[in-house]
């Protein structure tokens, strides 16, 4: 008899939607030619990946040729980073960048090489209990070398949602560059590119219903950006490489559908968000387990609790074996969990940085779905808990 399986690992990736693996299919088998050729098959292809960049510029409310496509988000944030960076120290127009300390490591651990490496000047903003940066310190932290501000829009951890836009008019102010990291939040806002105070805007389909393997890199006309992956100079020389035409016509259908459908999903996000916050909440006292993150300004489909003396990756195991996937603070797979550098950026003492649990809801998850979770959470957190003192 097949155990029942719950996905709860959305903010980790998504099923890819039907419609979109239709879109697809015939860019592998029909339409397969490289879309630098200058032959029919080429230019079928060329159309394709042109027709792909128009539907997330339409969708935006921007130009075509600001869309890079990349091969994940991770590169698009490297690419923002590196590229702005490296053209503002070439140029003498800065040499300092400022970012969060609860970005994704794509942008953390490129900050370190890049002034490890490059000589770059990095401040790092702390955050506060729910996980946002003060605007005040943002502003305190701006110097007249300040080339770049990279501040994601929404945490793939904890769900809080930064106030970017009110960041990007800081940045603008000061004639500064502002790059956001959108993966988490891109789906689910409605964006309009040509008013908002946005240089440079990080892309990841996976995260909604699209393929892995490719990412989209907003670079807004006009920011001089030198390219991390050289070669024979597609799209416009930012990006070499021969362009994924299949993944780029996936990730524009996936986007499409997403925009179309924001209001709709946004609801069922957010009912089922709030169905598993409240049944948690309710289910334990918060001696035992904390939300994290900010309460209301949130990404709509995302949950997050730290439990206080549990061992995360027992906590994921234990689910597991129940039928449902989740993910932790916690990025060890084996052995003790290191403690979560995010809960430890919001002061959560030390009992609690190891038990972060993340619940990502979707499209396909249903209110039963989260009463099975919610029934499942007691008893396995005992469970853990008895496990865990079997070793102490």
């Amino acid at each position: 008899m097949n155990k029942k399986r719950i996905y709860l690992d959305h903010g980790a990736s998504t099923p890819v939607n039907p419609q979109v693996v239709d879109a697809m299919l015939p860019y592998w088998t029909e339409f397969y030619g490289n879309p630098s050729s200058t032959h029919e098959h080429g230019r079928l292809a060329s159309n394709a990946l042109e027709e792909s960049r128009r539907t997330f510029a339409d969708l935006m409310h921007a130009q075509p040729k600001e869309f890079v496509f990349t091969g994940c988000g991770s590169e698009s944030d490297n690419l923002a980073l590196r590229g702005v960076l490296w053209a503002a120290q070439q140029t003498g127009r800065g040499n300092h960048l400022i970012t969060s300390c609860i970005e994704h490591k794509a942008i953390l651990e490129t900050a370190v090489q890049l002034q490890a490496q490059m000589g770059i000047e990095v401040t790092v903003l702390p955050v506060d209990q729910y996980g946002r940066i003060s605007l005040d310190d943002l502003k305190n932290a701006i110097r007249p070398e300040t080339a770049l501000i990279s501040i994601m829009a929404a945490n793939n951890e904890i769900g809080t949602l930064q106030p970017f836009l009110e960041i990007g008019a800081i940045a603008h102010e000061h004639n500064i560059l502002f790059h956001t990291d959108a993966v988490q939040a891109v789906a689910t806002t409605k964006w309009n590119l040509a008013e908002m105070p946005i240089d440079l805007l990080s892309i990841a389909p996976h995260k909604f219903y699209g393929p892995k393997g490719v990412g989209v890199l907003y670079i807004r006309e006009g920011i001089n950006l030198i390219p991390t992956l050289s070669g024979g100079g597609q799209e416009e020389g930012r990006r070499s490489g021969t362009v994924n035409v299949p993944f780029a016509v996936g990730a524009a259908k996936a986007f499409a559908l997403a925009q179309a459908e924001i209001d709709e999903r946004i609801n069922h996000y957010t009912t089922l968000r709030d169905q598993l916050i409240t049944g948690i909440a309710s289910r334990f006292s918060t001696e035992e387990c904390v939300l994290t993150g900010h309460p209301t300004d949130r990404l709509a489909h995302h949950a997050s609790f730290a439990f206080r003396n549990v061992n995360g990756n027992d906590l994921l195991m234990h689910l597991d074996m129940a039928g449902i996937s989740a993910s932790s603070g916690s990025a060890c797979k084996t052995g003790n969990p290191k403690p979560s550098a995010i809960l430890e950026a919001i002061d959560l003492g030390d009992e609690w940085t190891t038990g972060g649990l993340r619940l990502t809801v979707g499209s396909q998850t249903t209110s039963e779905d989260i009463d099975y979770v919610l029934e499942t959470m007691p008893p396995t957190i005992a469970k853990v808990k008895q496990f865990s003192s079997l070793f102490a």
